[in-house]
């Protein structure tokens, strides 16, 4: 990991810490509501953070790769049930962005 990477990683963590989640994932997984709302929060926010079950079927491991895999966000920060994901657009609505405070 470069220096700039590391600057940006704790930037982004900086900015996820004072945000609540706006996805919660219920012991039924990620189902289709779900993986639309995950969609329309990293479209119109970019940096969002994602509750997920503390006991699950799954493994927490699976549950996180599903996850990023049908987002396709990166994951910034994993603390406790939490996620804190990541996802760049395009044009970001600099009204709704996260991102926009460190660009």
């Amino acid at each position: 990991m470069t220096k700039n990477t590391g600057i940006k990683i704790r930037q982004l963590r900086a900015i996820g810490h004072k945000l609540k989640p706006v996805v919660t994932i219920s012991q039924a997984g990620l189902t289709d509501g779900v993986s639309l709302e995950l969609d329309r929060a990293l479209r119109d926010h970019e940096l969002i953070k994602v509750k997920i079950p503390s006991k699950s079927s799954g493994s927490r491991k699976e549950i996180i790769d599903e996850i990023c895999k049908a987002s396709s966000a990166k994951i910034v920060q994993e603390l406790g049930n939490i996620l804190l994901l990541m996802r760049r657009t395009e044009n970001p609505n600099p009204k709704l962005s996260n991102l926009i405070r460190i660009i």
